[in-house]
């Protein structure tokens, strides 16, 4: 795992490249991550393909309630040959929740954009298939959002159920 210098050089080629790529970096508990522009997304991790991270292991979204930008979508990256590890950070507002879509270019990237679209509601442009994932297409609301209601609600989306007779009947 780069260290904070090698972060920081990290930073710096990126930067290089896009001015306003790289909003800050972070190395905590000897993790090291990159808080990008949502927009700088795709061409930071092509950087990050060609210094060796060639897998993505995995994406997420986050709801940062009640703080503004409030979402953040995290890109876990992966160097095989190293056994080394970086992260990609980026925060969009509620108003705009827009990333663009790695799809493309990580294939593993398809169902987890989707997820983090069906729980949270970040709409990831450029995306083939953008759809609910795992809530019924007609289900109203994101579920991992912290101001989601919790409990007591009613269940929206039984008009498409069919009635399986039990023993009982």
């Amino acid at each position: 795992m780069p260290d904070a210098t090698g972060l920081e050089l990290l930073a710096g080629e990126l930067r290089d490249r896009d001015p306003d790529a790289v909003l800050g970096t972070l190395f905590h508990r000897e993790r090291a991550t990159l808080l990008v522009r949502s927009t700088s997304v795709p061409d930071t991790l092509e950087h990050l393909r060609g210094k060796g991270y060639t897998f993505l292991a995995s994406l997420h979204g986050v709801d940062y309630f009640p703080e503004e930008p409030r979402f953040g979508v995290y890109y876990e990256m992966l160097d095989m040959r190293r056994v080394d590890r970086i992260s990609v950070k980026t925060r969009v507002h509620l108003e705009a929740p827009h990333v663009p879509s790695v799809t493309p270019a990580w294939p593993t990237a398809n169902h987890q954009e989707r997820e983090a679209f069906d729980m949270f509601g970040i709409v990831f442009d450029g995306h083939p298939d953008l759809r609910r994932i795992l809530m019924p297409e007609d289900y109203e609301g994101h579920p991992q959002r912290r101001d989601f209601p919790m409990g007591g609600e009613p269940v929206l989306f039984t008009h498409n159920e069919t009635h399986q007779p039990g023993w009982w009947e």
